[in-house]
């Protein structure tokens, strides 16, 4: 387990396994159960983390995930086995926080990571070259420059590759080789890195935005996909919300209270009868914006209004902190997006008699 005693206390946001180091160890001191090979804990205990729950000691185990219980067992038994895991969903369904905690818990290091872009060429995920060594010496070991992928097979880690589809297809497929045959030729060498025990993939993609690839059918057929929905009802949202913003709000130290729950619920619900094209009762139909208005965007909304509160208010979240970036999230179409947000504001939060501060917050913003 990686243990960093000497982490600074300053930084912005620590590794999941330096973060949570205590839990993990905790974890790993109560753990009597069978663990796959180079695993740090065993598949009851890596969900255990993730879920949350009580250990023995009296230890509390905080829940990382906030979702059915079954998706996060079906994602840990996958990787327990020589099946790649692809996480698929929305925009802000989690897929990367539930993708590095995964590697923090099952191999004790989150950083084995490909950031996937439309630029990501074949050498992020095989390897590449020191050309100044390789000039002077000639093709050696020594000369080689490994991916996190290549990293990850010669220790027997788990490799995260984020937003999968970005990569362009025919450099997707290099991975095709890898997930099958557990092992990467190096022709230039007449060699090749064979996986270590431990070894697999976590890859996370979604098919909304813009500049998607397609996973060729034989790629796909390496990965078990797992897809993770938006949260299920408003309290469990609510509670996501509030949870991240909480944690992103202690460490920008910012003094704001984000308990009240009352401006969370509201911008939680806004965005959840937007994205369904119906209000909460049922009632009444809307339109909906172009923009995903995922939870990871509601968590983004509530913080920029902890900051406006905590730097130029009282430090209590009111309506007027949160009304510029709400409207914000959901206007991103100048045009067609404005007319579904004032149709919203007219049919929908003017009706609401405890709604009226934000009405008319976001109708002076707008």
């Amino acid at each position: 387990m990686t243990v960093t005693p000497d982490l600074p206390t300053d930084l912005l946001r620590a590794h999941a396994e330096d973060e949570y180091a205590a839990e993990l160890a905790a974890l790993a001191a109560a753990d009597d159960r069978p663990r796959p090979p180079r695993w740090r804990l065993s598949p009851w205990a890596v969900s255990t983390y993730l879920l949350g729950g009580e250990l023995p000691d009296g230890t509390t185990i905080t829940p990382k995930y906030l979702g059915a219980r079954r998706l996060i067992e079906v994602a840990v038994a996958s990787l327990a086995t020589d099946r790649a895991l692809l996480l698929l969903g929305v925009p802000g369904t989690a897929k990367t926080w539930v993708s590095e905690h995964l590697a923090a818990a099952v191999s004790g290091d989150s950083t084995l990571v490909v950031q996937g872009t439309a630029g990501t060429p074949e050498e992020s995920l095989r390897y590449g070259w020191n050309y100044a060594r390789l000039l002077a010496e000639g093709p050696s070991r020594d000369a080689l420059v490994p991916s996190p992928v290549m990293r990850g097979m010669q220790a027997g880690a788990v490799v995260r590759i984020e937003e999968l589809t970005r990569i362009p297809a025919d450099v997707q497929d290099a991975l095709i080789s890898i997930l099958s045959e557990k092992a990467l030729p190096i022709p230039e060498l007449d060699d090749e890195v064979q996986a270590l025990q431990g070894f697999n993939v976590i890859a996370t993609a979604n098919n909304r935005d813009k500049g998607v690839n397609d996973l060729s059918s034989a790629l796909r057929r390496r990965f078990n996909t797992l897809v993770l929905p938006l949260p299920d009802t408003l309290d469990q949202e609510v509670e996501i919300v509030r949870t991240r913003v909480a944690a992103i709000g202690r460490s920008l130290q910012l003094p704001a209270d984000v308990e009240a729950l009352s401006e969370i619920e509201r911008v939680v619900t806004i965005f959840r009868e937007l994205r369904s094209g119906r209000t909460a009762d049922q009632r009444t139909q809307l339109k909906s914006p172009s923009a995903t208005l995922s939870t990871a965007e509601a968590i983004s909304v509530m913080t920029n209004g902890v900051a406006l509160a905590a730097h130029f208010g009282d430090g209590v979240l009111r309506a007027a902190d949160v009304a510029a970036s709400l409207t914000g999230a959901v206007v991103k179409d100048p045009v067609q997006d404005r007319i579904v947000w004032q149709e919203y504001l007219e049919t929908v939060v003017k009706d609401r008699a405890e709604w009226t501060d934000l009405y008319r917050a976001c109708r002076e913003i707008g």
